[in-house]
């Protein structure tokens, strides 16, 4: 059932998934030179400023730690509603990530704002865990108030060649997740090549996600600029394919504000405005937040704040 659900554009399930291991070549050289290209294109300040204030309403505020709190959780829930206090009417940010048994806590905190709730299940960060079990996490968060799903694919079996297996494990826990939207990272700094970046992002979208995800920021390296541009380009393959829109979400290693204005650059020149939104673009780097707020700071002011007045998540 949840395999079906998960291809309805593409109903010759043998075909879809004998294609796995067809998905196309990738020029590592190609992919490089480009992703650097977008480094050097000029942003004037006013273009600059609307990039900083879309760049911190795209971000994910994320503590996935075992020493969580309830209160821990509850203050970057005010920092994701009120992101500097003395900056009035900056946007929110996109959501806030917690484990499932935080997501009660986060969902209360945040009653009212707009932002959504995230939750990482399938025994994240390793995936090592069986099915059920995994399905069982994704109910749970759903059903304590979660938006939004981070799974991790399994990828033991991956690398192992059972694309099969890590297909039908992401289309079931999309059935899991109801009404909650999806997103599969492939830790992609476990993967190896690009070449299997781009086969992970196939095998993720046919199965049904809503996002694809570099990481889960505790595996380096993390989110690069050239695996993002291999993972958009299968988001535009599969968008010429089947009509159907799918998120992106590059996780770690990005904490400076000019890194993630080149990042916006690049989903524009690849995938186009229409992605430029949260909807359907998000970063995964808390400490991004800050860096963006000192730099709007800077814009107002004229000054840079010390970091130590900004809360360290």
């Amino acid at each position: 059932m949840a395999v079906a659900k998960a291809i309805t554009l593409l109903p010759d399930l043998t075909a879809v998934q004998a294609g796995f291991s067809l998905s196309p070549h990738i020029d590592q050289v190609g992919v490089e030179e480009r992703a650097s290209r977008f480094t050097k294109r000029s942003i004037k300040n006013e273009t600059k400023r609307n990039g900083l204030l879309l760049t911190l309403n795209m971000i994910d505020l994320t503590t996935l730690e075992g020493k969580d709190t309830d209160g821990k959780v509850k203050q970057l829930c005010y920092k994701a509603m009120h992101p500097h206090d003395a900056l009035p009417g900056l946007p929110t940010v996109a959501a806030v990530c917690v484990y499932p048994s935080m997501v009660k806590v986060a969902k209360k905190a945040l009653e009212g704002s707009g932002i959504k709730v995230a939750a990482v299940a399938t025994a994240f960060p390793s995936g090592q865990a069986p099915r059920d079990v995994k399905i069982r996490d994704t109910k749970y968060a759903v059903a304590n108030g979660a938006d939004e799903i981070d799974m991790v694919i399994s990828r033991g079996k991956f690398h192992a060649g059972e694309y099969n297996f890590v297909f039908d494990e992401i289309a079931a826990i999309k059935e899991a997740c109801g009404n909650a939207r999806l997103k599969v990272i492939l830790e992609t700094g476990e993967l190896g090549t690009l070449d299997k970046v781009r086969r992970a992002s196939d095998i993720a979208m046919y199965a049904g996600a809503d996002f694809i995800k570099t990481s889960t920021g505790k595996i380096q390296p993390a989110a690069t600029m050239p695996v993002t541009l291999v993972m958009l380009e299968a988001i535009r393959d599969f968008y010429y394919k089947t009509g159907k829109m799918i998120g992106m979400k590059p996780a770690g290693g990005i904490s400076k504000s000019k890194l993630a204005l080149h990042y916006l650059v690049m989903v524009k020149e690849v995938l186009g405005e229409g992605w430029l939104t949260n909807q359907w673009f998000r970063f995964g780097a808390s400490s991004l937040a800050n860096d963006v707020l000192m730099q709007l700071v800077k814009m107002e002011t004229g000054m840079y704040q010390s970091a130590n007045y900004f809360s360290v998540d």
